[in-house]
């Protein structure tokens, strides 16, 4: 479930940056606030984000939000181009401070979480082979320079096999087209694990074929409870296969379930129909 959550933030202030792991297992921000599990609002949340505003330094902020995305579910990030949606996602995994506000995660969330940008921003030309990027999936469980078991191996290959790229392991990822490196970026997933996955414009540029293979995937890994966040633009994906939305907007930001949002959008778009004259 996401829900929208009214907390003003007001216990830590509008200028904290970054949380990391303190040894009492608490987080704790720039400014030294310490905060424990009671910012989470409870059990199920895995992220909550306490009138986190988000952007790029020196810029007003594209947005400040306040709500919580439950352990486990599903989300559709949408919302104009502009709206900030990449922004948010790149600030959630670490890679963008926080304007103001904060957010907190679950410590599952933090130790094993994945973020698959938009492929536009992957390198194809480091010098990897399709199995070696997958097999990099089990660094976060085995370490940088822990020895790779044949356990992991196999999972590698059975992840390949999900997406349907098992005959391409020995190849270089610079050979392959948009579609095929992103089915393999979705295996090394597979391979991770993670308890919070971030997708940015997971289905751009890619083929209906290998969007569908994806969107069973994505399936796949929400019904093992995994929590996940995806920048979409197609309505219809949304609908179909997305419970929840959060909607970015210059008027307001939305929160709720998606067939309740989509409808009100496409409520807001049908002009009112003309009494009929007698």
């Amino acid at each position: 479930m996401l829900y929208y959550n009214n907390f003003d933030g007001g216990y830590c202030g509008q200028s904290l940056c970054f949380f990391r792991n303190s040894p009492t297992g608490y987080r704790r921000c720039a400014a030294g606030t310490v905060m424990d599990s009671y910012f989470l609002g409870g059990g199920t949340d895995m992220i909550a984000l306490h009138s986190l505003a988000f952007g790029y330094s020196g810029q007003h902020p594209l947005g400040t939000l306040n709500g919580c995305f439950d352990t486990g579910s599903l989300t559709a990030i949408i919302g104009a181009n502009g709206t900030g949606k990449s922004t948010l996602l790149k600030t959630l995994a670490g890679l963008l401070p926080p304007l103001g506000g904060c957010f907190c995660m679950a410590p599952q969330g933090q130790r094993q979480l994945g973020y698959l940008p938009q492929l536009t921003e992957f390198d194809r030309q480091f010098p990897l082979s399709v199995n070696d990027l997958v097999l990099m999936g089990c660094i976060p469980h085995s370490g940088m320079f822990g020895r790779i078991s044949g356990l992991w191996r196999k999972k590698a290959i059975e992840a390949l096999d999900t997406v349907g790229m098992t005959e391409f392991s020995p190849m270089h990822i610079g050979t392959l087209s948009g579609g095929q490196l992103q089915r393999v970026l979705f295996a090394r997933l597979l391979v991770m694990q993670p308890s919070v996955i971030l997708l940015d414009e997971p289905f751009t540029g890619i083929d209906i074929q290998t969007i569908r293979t994806l969107l069973v995937v994505i399936r796949q890994l929400h019904l093992e409870g995994r929590t996940i966040l995806a920048v979409l633009h197609d309505m219809e994906q949304v609908e179909k296969y997305f419970p929840h939305v959060l909607m970015l907007s210059a008027e307001g930001h939305r929160w709720g379930r998606s067939a309740d949002i989509l409808h009100s959008l496409t409520a807001a778009a049908t002009p009112p129909q003309q009494g009929l004259l007698p």
